[in-house]
């Protein structure tokens, strides 16, 4: 597991910004700063980049962030519960016990990121490219996850029940410590993941097999 953290060693300088992240405007360069405990709903910001920030204690609901740039980044303790990040790119960043419920990465890339005890019940991914991903004890229940191109992604102690995968391959992806329980996946798209025997009792449906009780 080979995954880049955001290099903090841009972070150490960074300054608490003078103004709210509401008045951001479109297209704009964001570089070295702190936004920190805003409450904000149905923002919509397009085509923003951001390097070396850090989001802390925010929450930023309900709304759009569109074709937006996060490179170098921590969110730590965030609320973008029904949020779209729609065609966004996020580069060596990591998500700290945030709230993304609900949200929407449509057409998303994504590099070098981890999601580390969040909470991402209902999260839509979609058409997205992954590629060194890690969900650490993350609940990921009734996720959504669809025509996604994956490479070295890995969930760690997460909880996936109730998701759906659908034209996304889990080939080579140890599934072995996270819940999986009334996953809905095909059976091309299960093969070759790893899992514990015991986790092949909610699978065996793949095959039109019955558990008796």
């Amino acid at each position: 597991m080979n995954i880049i953290r955001p290099q903090e060693i841009f972070l150490k300088n960074v300054t608490k910004s003078e103004n709210s992240f509401s008045e951001i405007m479109d297209e704009l360069e964001i570089q070295n700063i702190t936004y920190m405990e805003e409450k904000l709903e149905n923002q919509r910001k397009h085509n923003v980049d951001f390097e070396n920030v850090i989001f802390e204690k925010m929450e930023i609901t309900s709304s759009k962030l569109e074709k937006c740039t996060f490179k170098n980044a921590f969110f730590k303790n965030c609320n973008f519960s029904n949020t779209s990040f729609d065609e966004c790119s996020f580069i060596r960043c990591e998500f700290d016990n945030c709230k993304m419920t609900g949200c929407n990465f449509y057409d998303v890339r994504l590099r070098d990121v981890s999601m580390l005890e969040c909470n991402a019940d209902y999260f839509n991914m979609s058409i997205a490219s992954i590629d060194s991903v890690l969900f650490r004890k993350t609940s990921l229940k009734n996720s959504s996850w669809q025509d996604n191109r994956l490479k070295n992604m890995f969930f760690d102690e997460s909880d996936l029940m109730g998701s759906r995968f659908q034209e996304t391959s889990l080939k080579g992806i140890d599934l072995s410590s996270d819940i999986i329980e009334g996953l809905a996946i095909s059976l091309e798209d299960i093969k070759g993941a790893v899992i514990e025997p015991m986790q092949a009792i909610d699978l065996m449906y793949l095959i039109g097999v019955k558990i008796k009780e």
